[in-house]
């Protein structure tokens, strides 16, 4: 399963791209595509355990926190 805070997006702001670029909702910003391979869940990553960005949301999350 794919994380939660990951989209593709054209755009956010006034930036604007070609082709849709991964998006981390939880950082709001762009990632880069080994960030969005972790995100995704390929070659045997897990964003659960190997994104720090998701766990620190998570946390938040679990602690009443909003970040």
């Amino acid at each position: 399963m794919a994380c939660p805070y990951l989209e593709y997006r054209q755009q956010f702001g006034e930036r604007e791209f070609a082709e849709e670029r991964a998006f981390c909702t939880a950082a709001e910003e762009f990632v880069q595509p080994m960030r969005a391979d972790i995100c995704n869940d390929r070659y045997d990553l897990d964003h659960e355990r190997h994104c720090e960005i998701y766990r620190e949301h998570a946390d938040g999350a679990e602690s009443g926190g909003d970040s």
